[in-house]
């Protein structure tokens, strides 16, 4: 139960902060040598932060149904993600980019570019600015968030800030992302398990998707309030002083 509460926090907490998720799960993995063979545990914390995403954004989703055209821009931003995703999969390309080394390097070069974004003074806004060629210039951007270190809303929100929105805006941008590519990683893991007859569901499992939910709820409501007051640069230091951790580790 403790690892299942490590893994839910962590998951929780990373998924929607500018820090990447993947490179916490793998680094505490190896660290409290924590087991990740059990598919559907990872699939119960990406469930989790899911359910968290479409509550809290219950009213923004509520739009898509009027708001066709946001709607349409999302899935589009979303799919080079899942496209690239897919063929590092197919071609079990995906482990290679797991060294504790390139994660380092990918944490402190990507916080680095979060830093410069974040300098950017335009503010434009989500129902005025966000196009087509806006989509498409995040999406694109957003796709290298499969490298573990890079951080899928961090590289979202950086994105969103080198083009000009402003630091709520690009946060939701990297929200309304996270929905389409949670919810095919959630299917997708689904469909692995029942092409390997797999689909035992336990206590754990239920634990993990409540907690996750949890602590991914109280990340997306508290980092929107943060933002209201300061800036990027409190996560840019901890990337920092992380990649040279890691660095140090594996030197």
């Amino acid at each position: 139960m403790f690892e299942v509460l490590i893994l839910s926090a962590t998951q929780g907490i990373t998924e929607f902060l500018p820090v990447s998720s993947s490179s916490h799960l793998i680094i505490i993995g190896k660290l409290l040598n924590i087991s990740f063979s059990n598919l559907i545990l990872d699939i119960s914390l990406h469930v989790g932060s899911f359910f968290a995403v479409i509550i809290y954004f219950r009213s923004e989703l509520i739009n898509f149904i009027k708001n066709k055209k946001l709607f349409l821009l999302v899935c589009i931003s979303s799919l080079p993600v899942m496209i690239f995703g897919f063929l590092l999969i197919k071609f079990n390309m995906l482990e290679n980019l797991r060294s504790v080394q390139l994660i380092g390097w990918t944490t402190i070069i990507f916080g680095i570019l979060l830093y410069i974004a974040d300098k950017n003074q335009i503010n434009k806004k989500i129902d005025k600015d966000f196009n087509l060629i806006a989509a498409l210039i995040i999406g694109f951007i957003h796709m290298i968030s499969i490298i573990p270190g890079v951080s899928r809303s961090g590289i979202a929100i950086t994105g969103a800030r080198f083009i000009g929105f402003d630091r709520i805006e690009s946060t939701k941008i990297s929200f309304l992302l996270s929905i389409p590519t949670l919810f095919i990683v959630s299917i997708y893991g689904f469909y692995s398990l029942y092409k390997t007859n797999n689909l035992e569901f336990s206590q754990v499992n239920l634990m993990s998707i409540i907690l996750s939910f949890i602590f991914s709820y109280l990340t997306i409501k508290y980092f929107l309030v943060f933002l209201k007051k300061f800036s990027f640069t409190f996560f840019v230091v901890y990337r920092l002083l992380l990649g040279i951790i890691f660095l140090i580790y594996v030197s």
